[in-house]
């Protein structure tokens, strides 16, 4: 008789877990879609920062007749991540939520030429200076040049060509 009541109180217990389980599945799933259905967005007044605007404004008066700027691109529509070896879900996740400030185009092939960041004092943060380190390193790896900017604000037409001019070079 002990041994079917311990059978009997184990089995309870069983159940107990798998209903509490199940539960938690099913009130997870729709705690999830009540979630997602009552998120609320608006829009921004502006993509850019005013000294993001200001440097787009110059980089569009000194290189405008020759590639197309774009602000605030992501690494995934600039850089392949299916590469054969590796993990696809996870590179692409590695660079899904970084981007860089702006990105030089070729008007002729929509080819990407240089991508340029401006660093502000949040670059001084630990984490940032850590994300800027590994997106210099992707850039190297991929052979696409990355050009970084302080303080364009005091720099000449003629130093903004030669940082951008340098980075191309440096990756040829």
């Amino acid at each position: 008789m002990d041994k079917t009541l311990t059978y009997i109180i184990v089995a309870f217990f069983i159940l107990l877990a798998l209903d509490f389980i199940t539960r938690k599945i099913f009130n997870d799933k729709e705690s999830t879609e009540i979630k997602k259905s009552t998120y609320r967005y608006f829009a921004k007044n502006t993509i850019m920062t005013e000294r993001e605007n200001k440097l787009f404004k110059q980089l569009n008066e000194i290189l405008g007749n020759k590639w197309f700027i774009i602000p605030q691109v992501h690494l995934s529509a600039l850089l392949n991540h299916k590469v054969k070896g590796q993990n696809w879900k996870a590179a692409f996740r590695h660079i899904n939520g970084k981007s860089v400030d702006y990105v030089l185009l070729s008007k002729e092939t929509m080819k990407p030429i240089c991508a340029i960041e401006l660093d502000d004092s949040t670059h001084n943060y630990k984490n940032r200076v850590e994300r800027d380190a590994e997106v210099e390193r992707i850039f190297a790896e991929a052979k696409l040049p990355l050009a970084r900017f302080k303080n364009p604000e005091k720099l000449s037409r003629q130093d903004i060509v030669n940082t951008i001019a340098a980075a191309i070079k440096k990756v040829q």
